[in-house]
């Protein structure tokens, strides 16, 4: 229901426009542009996501090390245990609750951080791909250029064009 409801508008839009296009002398020219594919096949696009990963890398190796360091304190304590004294195995028991703890904190701090950074990467992508898309609108004479639909006939897709004019133009260019 919820996709109906976003889809509505654009369908009642079309709808009219389609109504409307008998009148006019001039064609209706519609695009598309798969922005999952920009972010997947750019230049930029994968410069930003191995500029993320250089980034990221050492804290994520931190992070599976302190995994691997946590789940063999884990098993080496439950092999252990039934020979301990009972204070001696509480207080290890806490020693690896508050490691856990600290470990699932570190790891969420991770995760905040990289979205975050994602995001910020992602947007950046996004800003120059839509420059792009409204000069090849402008230039071909798009009347509408969509990027999100149900269904595209492939002769409507200017993605490859896109793709090619944000590999060809240097990424800080058109700021």
């Amino acid at each position: 229901m919820k996709s109906f409801v976003r889809q509505f508008p654009l369908a009642v839009l079309l709808g009219a426009m389609a109504i409307a296009a008998p009148a006019q002398a001039q064609e209706f020219k519609a695009g598309f542009v798969n922005t999952d594919r920009v972010f997947r096949e750019a230049s930029s696009a994968k410069a930003a996501q191995a500029k993320l990963e250089q980034e990221f890398s050492r804290r994520e190796k931190e992070l599976v090390d302190q995994g691997s360091t946590l789940k063999s304190a884990t098993e080496k304590f439950e092999r252990e245990a039934p020979t301990m004294a009972e204070s001696q195995r509480a207080s290890r028991q806490r020693q690896l609750v508050d490691q856990d703890r600290d470990f699932q904190r570190k790891r969420r701090e991770f995760q905040e951080d990289l979205s975050a950074r994602k995001n910020e990467e992602l947007s950046q992508v996004l800003e120059r791909a839509n420059r792009i898309v409204k000069q090849v609108a402008e230039a071909e004479k798009y009347d509408v250029i969509l990027q999100e639909a149900v269904y595209i006939n492939p002769k409507h897709d200017i993605t490859d064009k896109v793709i090619k004019a944000m590999n060809a133009a240097p990424a800080n260019g058109g700021k």
